[in-house]
Parts: C-alpha cells; structure tokens; sequence
C-alpha cells in the first residue's frame, strides 16, 4: 500500500478520525474496521472489543468516534474480502498517516488536505 501523512491540526481545528473517514467516501462504506489504540479508557477498550473476529462496519466506527474524539496514538485499519485496503495512523494526536490500497483515495485525501506528503 502507498501512502500520505499530514498535520492533524489545521489552525484550531482538530482532523478526527471520524472526519478522515468521512472523507474516504464510499470507498469505506463496505468496509470492516479493525482499531487497536495505545491509550486505554472506555471508548478504546470498546472499539478494541468490536474489533476482535471480523471486526466492525464504517457505519459503527463512525458512531463510536463521532463528533469529535481525539486519540494520542491509534490505527483503524479497514479490510474488505479478508485484507487490508485502508489504514489510518493517528500519531501523537500531531499527524495522520494514510496508506491505501488504492491510489484514488489517497488523490481525494490530497484534495482536502494539499500539505500531505508521499510515505
């Protein structure tokens, strides 16, 4: 897989993982997420137990971490007929780290976020 980072702070704004997600589109509508998280506290061990087996669908994750929840160091990865197609990094809650099986959804995270780098 190929991928891009970028700053998650942009001024004021925080990038969440629910925005990233939201920005992948119907790339990610069919996709199974599994999360594992650094930190632990209720949500995290929540999201690490729907991720066990086959994990958990894009509509979930997004109910989990909506509106706004900011993790200091985790990875959703999303996977469709068994592997992996998507992976998201957030790094010490300072950076993204995008990788995807298909170059088209790191060209529209480029869209939104102009600053991102190759990996």
């Amino acid at each position: 897989m190929k991928g891009i980072s970028f700053e998650a702070w942009r001024g004021s704004h925080y990038v969440t993982l629910a925005e990233v997600l939201a920005r992948l589109g119907d790339s990610a509508r069919e996709l199974r997420w599994r999360v594992e998280c650094d930190e632990q506290w209720d949500l995290t061990a929540e999201l690490e137990r729907r991720s066990e087996g086959e994990g958990m669908d894009t509509a979930t994750l997004l109910a989990l971490v909506s509106p706004g929840v900011q993790f200091v160091d985790a990875e959703a990865t999303g996977f469709a007929e068994g592997g992996p197609v998507v992976a998201l990094t957030e790094s010490d809650s300072t950076l993204w780290e995008v990788r995807a099986a298909d170059e088209r959804v790191l060209a529209g995270l480029r869209r939104h976020y102009p600053d991102a780098s190759a990996l």
